[in-house]
């Protein structure tokens, strides 16, 4: 099977699944963990090099204040879940912006965790034009350590990118799990990779 070096992943569809199942949106959020973490190992065995997820964007900030707090606590809680794997973390994100979890701050420079490993980039009140508004001071965006993507998963059936960092995935391939992110299992990955498998990959050439 082709591996790809790096897969971004769009977790998406907590609110709705909540809904589906009697409860407040804003409880979807912490049932989309233990799936983040699942996810996790099974790239990780499978060697993928680097594994991006989209934790909220700064656009989310607009919800309403139960929701916001709920996925902020949700980021916060999936680091530390993260944290029990061997992997070499960065969070990027707005940290200026009081949206951003303040927890989160020792790991906006990448940090080796439990002797390192696959590198994990977790998106955080993240937002393209923020990204972008780095080269004017720096020449370079503030995502500048996270490399070009090949696969871009997005669970949940919108077919949309949502500004999920636009310079890195110029060439992803983009593909769409119709399943809602809490539901997520194995081998909604396994369909991808083997979707992806069939894909000419020319990066333009």
């Amino acid at each position: 099977m082709k591996i790809p070096k790096h897969v971004g992943v769009i977790p998406d569809g907590n609110r709705r699944w909540a809904k589906a199942h009697g409860m407040d949106k804003s409880e979807g959020y912490a049932y989309g963990l233990e799936p983040g973490v699942k996810l996790l190992h099974h790239v990780k065995a499978l060697g993928v090099e680097e594994l991006t997820f989209y934790g909220f964007t700064v656009d989310n900030c607009k919800r309403p204040k139960k929701q916001v707090t709920a996925f902020q606590n949700a980021c916060v809680e999936a680091v530390r879940r993260i944290s029990n794997v061997g992997t070499d973390l960065l969070v990027v994100g707005n940290v200026n912006s009081k949206c951003f979890p303040k927890e989160l701050l020792p790991y906006t420079k990448r940090t080796s965790i439990n002797g390192g490993g696959i590198r994990v980039n977790f998106l955080v009140n993240y937002g393209w034009e923020w990204d972008m508004s780095n080269f004017h001071a720096q020449n370079k965006p503030h995502s500048q350590d996270i490399n070009r993507i090949d696969l871009i998963i997005r669970w949940g059936g919108m077919r949309r990118l949502s500004g999920f960092l636009p310079l890195q995935s110029v060439y992803s391939d983009f593909y769409v799990e119709d399943k809602l992110w809490p539901d997520y299992e194995d081998d909604d990955v396994n369909r991808a990779l083997k979707w992806y498998e069939k894909q000419d990959v020319t990066l333009g050439g």
